[in-house]
């Protein structure tokens, strides 16, 4: 399995979200969701209508760590999907597949669609993590907090959120390209 990145240039996160939106709501909305909350796909494929309907704060059980997890659900998100669930049922699926009637689509399905987008705009390390890793990329350079994102993330230590999210990629990056021994060329 190929190692995947955040998605760290703004404008290249909403220009996937519009591509996502002109091409499947579906789609667009599961891309939202996983950038505005920092969940794994595993996770937010299991949320029917009912568990986000009328809320501002959901409550899951991580499938991964099967730790109880709280967390509040942004505003921008909240208007997406309020436009998004307003004629489905509770109990359907938020990206439910169009092949069986009430189920969500898979991890696979969901790898394709980000995997097809990303392609379209010459991103190769892209998958269903990067929605994660480009939350908590994009996070980080808002708030400089570190803790809360190992709290966000249930991480053990600070060391694996920053590395997790590509920010020590980018510090040693900006190290070697600023070694310098003072000669010029």
């Amino acid at each position: 399995m190929n190692t995947v990145e955040p998605i760290r240039d703004k404008d290249v996160v909403l220009d996937l979200a519009d591509y996502l939106k002109a091409r499947n709501e579906r789609d667009y909305v599961l891309y939202m969701f996983g950038i505005y909350s920092g969940l794994r796909i595993s996770d937010i494929l299991a949320f029917r209508v009912r568990d986000v309907r009328g809320k501002s704060e959901v409550y899951i059980r991580e499938k991964k760590t099967g730790k109880e997890k709280r967390f509040a659900l942004n505003k921008e998100l909240i208007a997406i999907l309020d436009q998004y669930i307003k004629d489905k049922k509770d109990y359907e699926y938020l990206f439910k597949s169009p092949r069986y009637p009430n189920k969500p689509i898979t991890r696979q399905q969901a790898y394709n669609i980000l995997t097809d987008a990303g392609r379209a705009f010459s991103i190769d390390s892209i998958g269903t993590h990067t929605l994660r890793k480009t939350f908590g990329y994009h996070m980080y350079q808002q708030t400089h907090d570190a803790v809360t994102l190992k709290e966000i993330f249930n991480h053990a230590d600070i060391s694996v959120t920053l590395r997790y999210i590509g920010i020590n990629q980018d510090n040693k990056d900006k190290a070697i390209r600023g070694l310098s021994y003072g000669r010029r060329h």
